[in-house]
């Protein structure tokens, strides 16, 4: 991982107590509101997918669903998204992208995610729409235009280009580095 991997270790070394300063500093309540996370990622004029990407991953790491990531909540989120297992990220992926909530992903949804992380990350080196087909191609081997969390899972293991694809364009790190560090 070379650089990009001591920056994670970095903020993996941090203590506990540390984190939850920081958070209490961002969030004084102990609870972050949708509105709260986007002023502290500084994220202002999206567009309807960027925007709508942003609800997405609030929504995921309110694992409780009570409208606030509270502290455990936000520890067990940047937790994950530094050191959890495959498993567990593909999961998290994976209801990322489930935006309709059926336990299916479909090409739209991964399009839209897509094209939302590009427009909030700037990086569009690949078309969403090759990425997609890319994954469909080699994922839904049955050809059903959608797939059920087991198929992404197997599917996402068994090619390691398309977890190189994934784990790249879902890199979080800027965003946790914005959190850790703040706005400057």
């Amino acid at each position: 991982m070379g650089n990009h991997g001591s920056n994670l270790d970095d903020i993996l070394a941090e203590d506990m107590h540390h984190w939850y300063n920081k958070f209490m500093r961002e969030s004084p309540s102990g609870l972050i509101t949708l509105f709260e996370l986007k002023q502290i990622l500084g994220l202002k004029g999206m567009n309807e997918n960027a925007n709508s990407y942003v609800d997405q991953v609030f929504f995921t790491f309110d694992m409780d669903g009570d409208g606030y990531i509270d502290f455990v909540e936000y520890i067990a989120a940047v937790s994950l998204m530094l050191k959890g297992e495959i498993n567990q990220k593909l999961k998290w992926y994976f209801k990322l992208f489930d935006q309709d909530g059926n336990g299916k992903i479909d090409k739209e949804e991964l399009e839209t995610i897509f094209s939302a992380i590009q427009d909030i990350t700037r990086n569009r080196d690949i078309d969403p729409e090759e990425i997609v087909s890319l994954i469909f191609e080699r994922i839904d081997v049955k050809g059903e235009g959608e797939m059920t969390l087991e198929e992404f899972i197997e599917g996402a293991k068994d090619h390691d280009d398309i977890m190189e694809m994934l784990k790249n364009l879902m890199d979080l790190t800027p965003v946790l580095i914005i959190i850790v560090e703040g706005r400057q």
